[in-house]
């Protein structure tokens, strides 16, 4: 694994909580989800619902609000974007390493997290992370077109991997991680996941009072 996939690791580990079940207190989108998926059409589903949300959160957005910045060490939603575009970049080159390797089905009772807990676990705000410095984003979004063109397009390129592959063939590819060991499928809904936390950073960014009118 080179330094930027060993520096994503640690960033998942400090992402979220050590697997537990977080009460329902945030919109029906981030948390609350059915606790068992472990189908296609909810994992395209939810990409589709965090790549709308997310749309939904820039749409009309003008240059000074988008650089906004509620404080001296808070993000701009600007930099927002830009750290979620290169996150889910790393992300799925971590998991597509993981795909690579050989099916290890063998471990999968050493999975203890559900899709759940990760859902509510990388979406709940209450637990703070600093990301690493190749994944921080330095507010190069002046308009909000340009960010969903860059953000639409790697969506692309994943959607296209997910389309193509079985669910069995995600579950079967188990690996370790920070938190313990998980198999691809959390790795997808964890790319889609950490998207849905970010935009959740951003409308906290546009409920500041100082947000630009």
């Amino acid at each position: 694994m080179n330094k930027l996939l060993l520096l994503g690791a640690a960033f998942m580990a400090f992402s979220f909580t050590h697997p537990t079940i977080i009460p329902n207190t945030a919109k029906p989108l981030e948390r609350g989800v059915t606790s068992v998926q472990n189908d296609k059409a909810f994992l395209l589903d939810y990409y589709r619902k965090t790549e709308n949300r997310l749309a939904e959160q820039l749409k009309g957005l003008n240059n000074a609000q988008l650089q906004f910045k509620p404080s001296a060490d808070s993000w701009s939603i600007s930099q927002c974007v830009e750290h979620i575009i290169k996150t889910e970049k790393m992300l799925f080159g971590m998991a597509k390493e993981a795909m690579a390797k050989p099916a290890n089905p063998e471990r999968k009772a050493e999975v203890a997290v559900t899709d759940q807990q990760l859902i509510d676990g990388i979406t709940d705000r209450s637990h703070k992370a600093e990301a690493p410095a190749a994944l921080l984003g330095e507010g190069a979004y002046t308009d909000v077109a340009a960010a969903m063109a860059d953000f639409r397009a790697q969506r692309k390129v994943i959607l296209s991997y997910l389309k193509d592959v079985a669910v069995d063939e995600l579950r079967n590819h188990i690996a370790d991680s920070p938190f313990g060991p998980v198999d691809t499928y959390h790795s997808m809904l964890f790319i889609a996941g950490h998207t849905a936390r970010h935009t959740l950073q951003i409308e906290e960014v546009k409920a500041n009072a100082a947000f630009p009118k």
